[in-house]
């Protein structure tokens, strides 16, 4: 049996992001991490994410980047958000969690567990 392996997008910044990173790594799994500050997320990772939970649940609506942002007042498009949301990965709420099949947004305790379970 192969050791249990997670990707995960985020922010060296975002605490959220340091919890998951530390949930896993308390679990001995292997975490594949993508600094979101240095590699932007590919639009198709963008996108599985939006297939599963929609854009609106990948905003992080509370955070001061969305209120900076003025994307709440802007008329704009599903792909111009999804090309400020690449550019400005503090709009989304972090981290991105994959694990096999399945996908969490932000800090989501009961999702990582049952990525441990497949």
């Amino acid at each position: 049996m192969t050791a249990p392996q997670v990707q995960m997008f985020g922010l060296k910044k975002s605490a959220a992001t340091r919890a998951a990173e530390r949930f896993f790594k308390e679990r001995r799994v292997k975490v594949h991490f993508v600094d979101l500050g240095v590699k932007p997320i590919a639009k198709g990772e963008l996108a599985r994410f939006m297939q599963k939970f929609g854009l609106n649940a990948l905003l992080d609506l509370e955070g001061k980047a969305y209120e900076r942002s003025n994307l709440a007042y802007l008329r704009t498009t599903e792909e111009g958000i999804i090309a400020r949301v690449i550019e400005t990965p503090e709009l989304l709420r972090l981290p991105l969690v994959r694990g096999g099949k399945v996908l969490t947004v932000g800090e989501d305790k009961e999702g990582w567990a049952r990525m441990l379970e497949e």
